[in-house]
């Protein structure tokens, strides 16, 4: 081959490499420009900021809170609840410290804001929208270049900080990616809130984002363009991948009682630089990717991510990466794990996992008892990464292998955890999982 061919197919190659990298760095923004370039250092900063150097102090800040809370639950009464018939049209019960914070007051619809109090984990703090007025979304339509006001596209791209509700329930199929701005809250409370057969939600470089108790499904990857992304900004995108939710470079995140499933891509994804992280009460069916937390081994900023995991029910027809993280630390805590493909968490590039009380129920499938999966990396490598089980309830024939410190689980909490064993009252914990149905003047 001449030399000059050598050189064009040198640049060929790299052409190519760098247009498979930069849509993943750059999250389908095909025009990186003044805006966009501006959000992503205010991105950074807030990563050096939010960044915890002692992850251990909320892992124990996180038990305290679930021991506080089972101290008033005994093994009778958890077994009477879980044998009880409607127990929606019964005493609110609130199962788990975050519902507890507000799910029992008959007079939520007037407190709403007292939602961003509640947040527990990585994400704690986490405030929404809290500061803002009330946004009431009145119109399911979705116009990508010229939102009408009343629309959920509409409420998203605000300057300053709004708490979104919904006037009745609504499908919701947007067109593009609903791109949110910071110190935002979408409360589906009181309404049957569907986003669905179109595109997902999208935080990028964002800060103070609040999700909660909305249905997410039949999501689908959308072409791209011009789409309003911000209050006085358009910006152009690349085809998005079909993620149910993706939270870019961005912090103080709280998703909370959402039902998501038959994403066409990841379930939920946090990647590039995303840190305060909380991901609970949730409930996931019928996907094969569930979480993805960590897009690249290389990408080193992800070594300060940091997201708990918590309450939640991964359900029937699920495959993997419940979660699948590299490089940062993952609490994974009080979740019921009641079915799985090929295994429940995965990881490369040397992330900390610290699992605490969960239920993990293997598949009948002899070959897929193993909880974890180390990608592509040899024993000799893994052995030393911190993966933990501690108090965790194994099930038809469940393994966990655990590497690292032996003596590690008492860095992160342990001793508080061991204060309530609660591996065997998940299912109580988890059990009001995914988005619930709620009235006005009555507890949700």
């Amino acid at each position: 081959m001449a030399a000059w061919e050598n050189q064009s197919f040198s640049l060929i190659l790299l052409c190519f490499s760098f247009a498979v990298i930069i849509p993943r760095l750059r999250a389908h923004i095909a025009d990186y420009d003044d805006y966009w370039r501006e959000r992503e250092l205010q991105a950074k900063e807030n990563l050096e900021k939010e960044y915890n150097p002692n992850p251990e102090e909320v892992t124990k800040h996180f038990n305290e809170h679930v021991a506080r809370t089972l101290m008033g639950l005994s093994t009778n009464s958890t077994r009477r609840a879980l044998r009880r018939k409607n127990y929606h049209l019964g005493p609110c019960e609130a199962t788990n410290p975050i519902d507890q914070c507000w799910r029992c007051d008959p007079n939520w619809a007037e407190n709403r804001r007292r939602l961003a109090d509640c947040a527990l984990g990585f994400g704690r703090g986490t405030s929404g929208g809290k500061k803002g007025p009330i946004y009431v979304v009145t119109d399911p339509s979705d116009d990508i270049l010229n939102p009408a006001p009343g629309t959920l596209r509409h409420a998203v791209i605000q300057n300053g900080p709004l708490w979104i509700t919904f006037a009745r329930g609504m499908v919701i199929k947007l067109k593009q990616e609903l791109l949110m701005t910071s110190d935002k809250t979408i409360d589906g409370r009181g309404a049957n809130v569907h986003i669905a057969y179109g595109a997902g939600i999208t935080i990028q470089f964002a800060k103070n984002v609040i999700i909660h108790n909305i249905h997410i499904h039949h999501i689908i990857p959308a072409d791209g363009g011009k789409i309003k992304d911000g209050a006085n900004h358009f910006g152009l995108r690349t085809r998005s991948d079909g993620d149910g939710i993706s939270v870019f470079g961005s912090t103080n995140v709280w998703l909370d009682h959402l039902s998501i499933y038959k994403c066409s891509d990841g379930v939920i994804d946090v990647i590039q630089g995303s840190t305060a992280v909380t991901i609970s009460n949730c409930h996931f069916t019928d996907h094969n990717d569930v979480l993805l937390f960590g897009a690249q081994d290389s990408y080193t900023p992800d070594e300060k991510m940091q997201i708990t995991v918590a309450f939640t029910r991964f359900g029937k027809n699920l495959v993997q990466r419940m979660p699948r993280a590299r490089l940062g630390f993952v609490h994974v805590v009080n979740n019921d794990y009641t079915f799985w493909n090929m295994y429940a968490i995965g990881g490369s590039a040397n992330p900390t996992i610290i699992c605490q009380g969960n239920r993990f129920r293997a598949p009948r499938n002899v070959a897929a008892k193993e909880v974890c999966k180390r990608e592509d990396t040899r024993p000799e490598v893994w052995k030393s990464w911190n993966w933990r089980s501690e108090g965790d309830l194994m099930l038809n024939g469940a393994v966990f292998t655990q590497s690292g410190d032996p003596n590690a689980s008492k860095k992160f909490g342990a001793d508080k955890m061991l204060a309530f064993k609660p591996a065997h009252m998940v299912p109580l914990l988890v059990k009001f999982s995914g988005a619930l149905t709620c009235s006005p003047a009555k507890p949700c």
